[in-house]
């Protein structure tokens, strides 16, 4: 890595832990309920429309009945206004009804904080659709997540109770008190950078140069010609003019990133001009996947009364995060080394100097370009400011990597932290089980129940996403949606599973996935992916709460110090990594070699 990646890396760090520590503070005090008595007093009215009561808490199962069942009916809503958006206000464009494949993949896809995207959003969605479905379940997505993870932290804090909290509480002071208020302040940031923030209707302007280009031929009845073989006849044309797809961005732009959902207004994403306009904006929108999931680990710390537990977890978080964005940011910098042999000297002496600039903004480089795919990718954000399936084989196979960790590297809002949790409590029971010792985890012991749980949700996505995968590359609607064959090809489809099941949205976008096969698949991976984990989570949650916090004695193991930050790392790489070594081979690695023949 040069200098300047690494005081990159150092300015990202160090304004992540200035920003995120004071916010750790307040996302303790939501959790616990410490609000100001003017915010409950806004709040009141609410709760007495729903018809419960901020003090009433629930039991572990109601909880999860209430999450999943507020859930399932965001996808309805998001569901309906798809097929129903031709006929409602705020299209300019004319746009028409989404296909019933393509909405049923989207609902689950932003309910489950998802936000993959087989679609071009800009010819796609309109700006109700895009408001009133999207950005709103960007907020309550992320909500669950939040909601989720607090009352994980209850269970550990708590002294032998039976309830973990209440759901609809938790869910609007996350909304309210959190979400909305960040994303306020940060969509007026955007747009003083020049993010687009308006419901004009599409503008069609003159290019700088005429660009040509060739369409299919239409006979006499309209319908295309086709040569003697088949195929299309195609004819030149040329245009002076485009149409740029205008809309309500910013604020789409702000929650996707705070939010960790990742759901681009645009097809390009955070690497469209309109999305992420500058340096300043991209570093700033880095800073935003991170800050919720950084800030929890101090809450956590608190909540349970001991801050130097949330240092820990952030430790081996960020000793991941490091190591990830040392492994790629060489890999992107040394370029192609094929080049040369295929008799391009020139050329390629000019980009092994610049590195691989293929799918990247020349306004980001390759090293923020680098470090953003990590942050993506770590975080269950999805959001990227260049094309992973142009990076290098080594350099894609490290955002696929952070993916398949189960992005608890940091990770989603909420669910980075409580999926790392999860496997705090494998690590403790490890450890117990080498010292020969009852393992306990913050006064808790982890006995048979939580650890049959806690195989549940370590497992459920790494069978989604192997077992979805080789239903892909077997079935013929699945072989149809690859444009490169090989490695690369199979990389694409374990990509888009991984992506899919442990809830990121990112893509290597060679797979054309906006399919009835794909749109289906991956639906149904998004979905057990996210809640398949969320159900054990808030069991244990309640399993933990109910169980008396024991002592510490002389023979506790202390889970704050180095030695514990080493084994839950070690934990996490071996347990979370593991059952995708294989699949990795085929892919990534095998491409890699392929870059070396003579070797």
């Amino acid at each position: 890595m040069s200098s300047a990646s690494w005081s990159l890396l150092a300015l990202y760090l160090s304004v992540l832990l200035a920003i995120s520590w004071p916010l750790g503070i307040w996302l303790a005090r939501l959790c616990s309920g410490q609000l100001p008595r003017w915010m409950q007093r806004i709040e009141a009215p609410l709760y007495r429309l729903a018809g419960t009561s901020a003090d009433t808490s629930m039991k572990w199962s109601h909880y999860a009945l209430a999450l999943l069942a507020f859930n399932a009916l965001g996808v309805l809503v998001v569901y309906g206004l798809q097929r129903l958006q031709a006929g409602l206000p705020l299209n300019p464009a004319g746009l028409a009804a989404v296909s019933p494949d393509s909405a049923f993949n989207t609902a689950i896809s932003f309910a489950s904080n998802t936000n993959w995207q087989g679609y071009a959003g800009e010819s796609t969605m309109s700006y109700l659709t895009q408001m009133l479905a999207l950005a709103v379940q960007n907020f309550f997505s992320a909500a669950t997540g939040i909601a989720v993870v607090f009352a994980l932290f209850r269970g550990f804090a708590a002294r032998s109770t039976s309830v973990i909290g209440n759901f609809w509480a938790d869910i609007t002071r996350i909304t309210a008190w959190l979400l909305l208020p960040l994303s306020l302040v940060f969509a007026i940031c955007l747009v003083g950078q020049g993010v687009i923030q308006n419901f004009d209707a599409y503008k069609d302007v003159a290019t700088l140069e005429a660009t040509s280009y060739q369409v299919a031929k239409n006979g006499p009845d309209g319908q295309p010609l086709k040569d003697a073989t088949g195929n299309a006849v195609m004819e030149d044309a040329k245009t002076a003019t485009q149409t740029l797809a205008m809309g309500p961005v910013a604020s789409q732009e702000a929650i996707k990133m705070i939010g960790t959902n990742g759901g681009g207004f645009f097809n390009a994403n955070s690497a469209h001009p309109f999305e992420n306009p500058t340096a300043l904006s991209n570093f700033l929108q880095m800073l935003a996947i991170f800050l919720i999931p950084a800030g929890l680990c101090f809450a956590f710390g608190r909540t349970v009364g001991d801050t130097r537990q949330g240092w820990a977890v952030l430790a081996a978080m960020t000793l991941m995060f490091v190591f990830a964005v040392i492994a790629i940011t060489p890999a992107e910098q040394a370029g192609n080394p094929l080049l040369p042999a295929l008799g391009v000297d020139q050329a390629a002496s000019s980009l092994q100097s610049g590195g691989n600039m293929e799918g990247k903004e020349t306004r980001f480089g390759i090293n923020a370009s680098s470090l953003f795919a990590v942050i993506t990718t770590a975080a269950s954000c999805g959001a990227v400011n260049g094309m992973h399936d142009s990076f290098t084989p080594l350099g894609g196979m490290v955002p696929l990597v952070m993916i398949q960790l189960g992005e608890v590297v940091f990770g989603g809002v909420g669910s980075g932290l409580y999926g790392m949790l999860i496997f705090a409590i494998l690590a403790v029971f490890i450890s117990g089980l080498m010292i020969g010792r009852t393992p306990e985890y913050l006064g808790k012991k982890i006995e048979s129940h939580e650890m049959k749980l806690t195989s549940i949700a370590i497992l459920v996505t790494p069978i989604l996403v192997l077992a979805g995968t080789a239903v892909a590359v077997l079935a013929g609607a699945g072989k149809v949606g690859i444009a490169n064959p090989g490695a690369h090809g199979f990389s694409e489809i374990l990509y888009a599973l991984s992506s899919a099941a442990n809830n990121n949205g990112s893509a290597f976008a060679g797979l054309s996935a906006n399919t009835p096969f794909y749109n289906v698949l991956l639906g149904v991976a998004m979905w057990l992916g996210r809640f398949g984990v969320i159900v054990p989570v808030l069991a244990i949650a309640g399993s933990l709460a109910a169980k008396k916090r024991l002592p510490v004695t002389g023979g506790t193991m202390p889970t704050h110090g180095p030695l514990f930050v080493m084994l839950l790392i070690g934990t996490v790489l071996l347990v979370g990594l593991l059952n995708y070594v294989p699949a990795l081979a085929l892919g990534p690695v095998v491409e890699h070699l392929m870059l070396w023949p003579a070797k």
